[in-house]
Order: C-alpha cells, then sequence, then structure tokens
C-alpha cells in the first residue's frame, strides 16, 4: 500500500483502487506502530476514488509535516570512497574511513518540513558553492517509538565543494533551504523491505541525459535496525521522524548540477520522486 500527502486529504492505493481520508492530521495518522493494519482496517469504510489520477497530477506534498528529516552518511563503499577523494586535500578523508567501519554511523539534521520540497518539485544548489550532487536515497518512516512503518525516496542534496573544504562544514553542505526531496508516497508493508531492490537515478540537461546510475539496497554498510537505533540515543521524535539511509551512488569529480537540471530518482516498490534544479 502507499500513502500521498495531498491538498485534499491522504491518498491511499491499495491494488488497485485508491481511497481518500479527509480532515485528519498527517503527522497523527502516520505515527502508528500498527499504520499497514490500520490501513487495511479503512478500506472498506472509505468510498473509491474515480480521480486519482487527477490528483495524482496535481500537487503532490512531502509525504511529511511536522516531522524532522535525518540522514545517514558513509554507509555504502562508493559514498566512503568518494567523500575521501573530495576532503583529501583538506586532510579529512581518515574520518570516512574510520566512520565506514565503526559501530557508531554518521546521523545528521537534514531538514524540517519548510525546507523539503516535494514530488515535481524545485530543489536548490548553494550560490556559495561550485560543485553540488543529488544523492538518491530509500527514506525510512520511523515512528515516535522507534518503529519502521514504511518507506520513500529522497533526494539529498549535497555541495561536494563546501563538505570537501572541510568535513565540518557538513551543516552547511547539507542544509539549506530546498536541500532535499521527499516523495512521492509512503510504502507501507508489513514485510522488511526487499533488500535486492534497486535504487536509480537519471539526470537530464537540456533534453540529454548527462548522468545515471543504480545500486542495489542491499549494498549498505548498515542494518535500517541500527541506525534507527543510534538515532533515537538520547533524541525523542514526538510526531515520528524520516531518517534518509545513505546514498550508493554519486556522479564523479566531473560532474555538477546545473539550474534546470530535471534529477530523476526511482526506488523498485515505492516509485519515481522528480525534481528540477531551480
Amino acid at each position: 500500500m502507499k500513502l500521498f500527502n495531498l491538498p485534499a486529504g491522504i491518498l491511499i492505493q491499495y491494488e488497485h483502487d485508491y481511497r481518500l481520508v479527509n480532515g485528519v492530521d498527517w503527522d497523527t495518522f502516520i505515527n502508528d506502530n500498527n499504520l499497514h493494519d490500520k490501513l487495511l482496517s479503512l478500506r472498506p469504510q472509505l468510498a473509491v476514488v474515480s480521480d486519482a489520477s487527477a490528483l495524482l497530477n496535481g500537487t503532490v506534498l512531502p509525504p511529511m509535516q511536522g516531522q524532522e528529516l535525518w540522514a545517514s552518511g558513509v554507509t555504502y563503499l562508493r559514498s566512503k570512497v568518494e567523500r575521501q577523494l573530495e576532503s583529501k586535500e583538506a586532510g579529512g578523508s581518515d574520518f570516512y574511513q574510520k566512520v565506514y567501519e565503526a559501530q557508531r554511523p554518521e546521523l545528521f539534521f537534514k531538514a524540517n518540513r519548510e525546507r523539503v520540497v516535494g514530488h515535481n518539485g524545485k530543489v536548490r544548489i548553494r550560490a556559495d558553492s561550485s560543485w553540488d550532487v543529488p544523492e538518491p536515497e530509500l527514506v525510512l518512516m520511523v515512528t515516535s517509538n522507534g518503529k519502521i512503518v514504511g518507506y520513500t525516496i529522497g533526494n539529498d542534496m549535497s555541495s561536494r565543494s563546501i563538505e570537501g573544504e572541510n568535513p565540518l562544514y557538513l551543516p552547511q553542505a547539507k542544509t539549506y533551504d530546498g536541500c532535499a526531496g521527499l516523495g512521492p508516497c509512503i510504502f507501507v508493508t508489513d514485510q522488511p523491505f526487499p533488500l535486492d531492490a534497486v535504487i536509480g537515478i537519471t539526470i537530464d540537461r537540456a533534453g540529454q541525459r548527462i548522468f545515471e546510475g543504480t545500486v542495489e539496497v542491499n549494498k549498505i554498510q548498515r542494518r535500517f535496525e541500527d541506525l534507527v537505533s543510534f538515532l533515537f540515543r538520547e533524541c525523542s521524535f514526538p510526531r515520528g521522524v524520516l531518517l534518509m539511509t545513505g546514498t550508493g551512488i554519486v556522479p564523479g569529480h566531473g560532474f555538477t548540477l546545473h539550474s534546470g537540471d530535471a534529477i530523476s530518482i526511482s526506488i523498485e516498490h515505492i516509485g519515481i520522486l522528480n525534481a528540477i534544479v531551480a
């Protein structure tokens, strides 16, 4: 099942039909340890939506409201290697090797709702950065009790020039207005997420494909439950939290985003998240 956050309400996609929940608060609705069972129980109570395609072709909000968006770093080998290369001159490459192998993961605050855009939204690159990339990531939807109840797609916009200059500049490289895309939905399942699912990304410029890449989720170095466990150490999230799990696809040194680039990120079982660089 899938949940879409729309101006009209919460749209639930079952196998072959859609049903709309009106007049409910997103934070309260999503923060439920029994979310999967709740959606099943609601199905016979809700009317089938006949114009679901029209709703989905309109504004699709990010699947968050009062939740914070956090992120995990250096969870894939590709990410470790690229971070080491970009920070080599600054003498920070050892940090990435150490955190890749350490028990404690790298976790950092990414954004609140005001800095996140939804499907078909406009993400941004910093004006004071010269090297910028999108990072396609599987995102966990976690309740206030630390239970993973769903999954979505994340676009972790990153300034490699700023982070590479000094690892201590990470918050500036990662957090700014329009720094993340999220959506298009929350994929809700009562089973573990299929680790053989493929994450893909394409970037087009002026109608021409300039980058594409794929990685299987199972290339991740960390267990989702371990990332969540560390996130909840000494931090509470009364409305739940969204956690990006890191990227295994990073464009090389010869690539940087330009205004107008079209970014498309796909994850099997979830869908496609599109964005334009403002």
